[in-house]
């Protein structure tokens, strides 16, 4: 029976053990302000899109004229705005993806309680009635022309509604997953902790609205800063949407009442 049993038994091949997965980590305040950039451009190209199909339908010579007639046009705003959306979930998911981390922890996707959700338009009232009284006892237009130009001509082409679903639906969660959900979670958890993310976040969120001149500019900072808090009080980026999506209402239905649109 000893020729049964070698010597040397057979070595036994076993795979080796698979490389840990890195572990899950959230961008910091320069991985966030990169990706930041990326996300910016995706949105840009996303809307920039609807705008260039709008110029190649005009008919006569395409110039910066007709570029700039079709860019200020009702429908042409709200197509792009809602074109914007899909591009900028598509630019959020790959560093998401990349940290390990599910997209709805990472935006923190979650709902709140009513308190909160009170306690938000409240605040959200008092400031932007604050900032209209301002503008009367000033002598200012309570909304800025660029409101009412969009309004009537979306009404004009028969928009109305889509502008409705652009301002109060997709430019929200475009804008709030993008200011209060990415670059607040990165820059919140950095060297700015809340209080610089709620600040810079906000300065990020008042770029993107550099069509209105400084006083309303203003107006936008003062609203990001009370939509900034929400999301670190009540850590739910559907409440700010939810706020944001109220806010922009109201806006169009004061420059409804207004223009007589």
């Amino acid at each position: 029976m000893d020729s049964l049993t070698p010597v040397d038994p057979p070595v036994t091949v076993t795979l080796a053990e698979p490389l840990a997965e890195r572990p899950p980590r959230v961008w910091k305040f320069w991985g966030t302000a990169l990706w930041g950039l990326f996300v910016f451009a995706a949105m840009f190209v996303g809307q920039l899109a609807v705008v260039g199909w709008f110029v190649l339908r005009q008919q006569g010579p395409i110039d910066m004229a007709a570029a700039i007639h079709v860019l200020g046009g009702g429908l042409t705003i709200a197509l792009s705005v809602i074109t914007g959306l899909p591009a900028v979930l598509a630019a959020l998911w790959l560093p998401i993806h990349l940290s390990h981390i599910s997209f709805k922890d990472y935006l923190a996707l979650r709902w709140t309680s009513w308190s909160n959700v009170l306690i938000g338009i409240v605040a959200m009232v008092v400031v932007v009635m604050g900032w209209d009284m301002v503008s009367r006892l000033t002598g200012r237009e309570v909304q800025p022309g660029f409101m009412g130009d969009v309004v009537q001509s979306a009404a004009a082409d028969g928009a109305l509604w889509l502008l409705v679903l652009a301002f109060c639906v997709a430019a929200p969660i475009t804008e709030e997953f993008f200011a209060r959900g990415f670059l607040y979670r990165g820059w919140s958890e950095s060297f700015l902790r809340p209080v610089g993310a709620i600040l810079l976040s906000s300065a990020v969120w008042t770029m993107l609205h550099l069509q209105y001149d400084w006083f309303f500019l203003g107006e936008v900072f003062s609203i990001g800063l009370v939509l900034g808090y929400m999301r670190y009080r009540s850590r739910s980026i559907w409440l700010t949407v939810l706020l944001h999506g109220l806010n922009n209402l109201a806006a169009l239905a004061q420059t409804l009442l207004l223009t007589g649109s």
